[in-house]
């Protein structure tokens, strides 16, 4: 078992590690990491997380655990807002760091090292989440760090957004059957290899780019571990109620277990600094972000191990 823990953990910790080489020794600037970014959020991930959605298996489970992760990111966000004075003066984003989960830039990637080829299964752990994101989470996101919300240019933003609208693309056509009907026709093995082409090279990527950005200030470092442990918390209860929700429900699913294990364990979404206006704790929510990703990472040991037991 410890081989094939090591044959998924080490590419991730390699790869990490060279995300924060390339920093160190300036292989590329922050302007080409930027491009990176662009070139995996606006190409690479659409193309992953259409597959993931166009070729899933939708039923009942799927729309039972859309509901379910919505509604616990939703009390993510409000246990945030009650733990804030507890990293004072940083309290202000303390709920974004409590709630929803990187399933975009991270989650897909860990996952299909976990079960190759099935990241429709992470898939409906991470829908409900990317709703959420896209809804309460950046409109409170707005009113927190300008003091008013823009609906309207929120909603707009978020129809042209690739991600969106491949993920959106993806459910349409996997939930009304026209995903089966493509990967079980003649075209079927083109229109799979050409997106298993496109979506080989995100995870080695995500992951250079996670490394890069790995920053920590030592005078930052009590709020900052105090913010990680006051995630783990809520997320391992959020968690733990999630499961106990779904499986009483449905019969339990080891795979779909594994997908929530990796999502609640993931670090809170990278869009934050994109959509805030951080005004002095841009520090503060990037060594957050970085400690966050690193404690995923470890986590990751442990359910790699987990995936693999009998």
């Amino acid at each position: 078992m410890f081989l094939s823990i090591a044959e998924m953990v080490c590419p991730v910790i390699l790869m990490f590690l060279l995300g924060w080489v390339c920093h160190r020794r300036q292989i590329f600037s922050f302007e080409g990491l930027g491009g990176i970014k662009s070139l995996v959020s606006r190409m690479l991930l659409p193309v992953v997380l259409f597959n993931a959605f166009f070729s899933a298996e939708y039923s009942g489970k799927i729309a039972l655990t859309f509901g379910v992760v919505y509604l616990s990111c939703a009390l993510g966000l409000a246990a945030g807002f009650l733990l804030r004075r507890l990293v004072r003066p940083y309290g202000r984003f303390l709920p974004f760091l409590t709630t929803n989960f990187e399933g975009g830039m991270m989650g897909y990637a860990l996952f299909g090292l976990l079960y190759p080829g099935q990241t429709g299964v992470f898939a409906m752990a991470d829908i409900g989440q990317t709703l959420a994101a896209f809804t309460f989470f950046m409109i409170t996101l707005q009113a927190v760090s300008t003091g008013r919300s823009q609906p309207k240019a929120l909603l707009r933003d978020a129809v042209r957004n690739p991600v969106l609208i491949a993920i959106v693309l993806g459910v349409v056509l996997g939930a009304t059957g026209v995903g089966k009907l493509v990967l079980g026709s003649a075209v079927g093995g083109l229109v799979q290899r050409v997106i298993d082409f496109i979506a080989a090279p995100v995870s080695g990527l995500i992951l250079v780019i996670v490394g890069y950005e790995l920053s920590f200030r030592r005078e930052l470092m009590r709020p900052v571990l105090i913010t990680v442990g006051l995630r783990l918390a809520v997320m391992a209860a959020l968690l733990a109620l999630v499961s106990a929700v779904i499986f009483s429900i449905i019969p339990f699913d080891r795979q779909l277990f594994t997908a929530l294990l990796l999502a609640y364990s993931l670090p809170a979404p990278f869009i934050i600094p994109l959509y805030a206006d951080l005004s002095g704790d841009g520090e503060y929510l990037s060594t957050t972000l970085s400690m966050q990703t690193l404690v995923s990472i470890l986590l990751f040991i442990g359910i790699a191990a987990y995936s693999l037991a009998a």
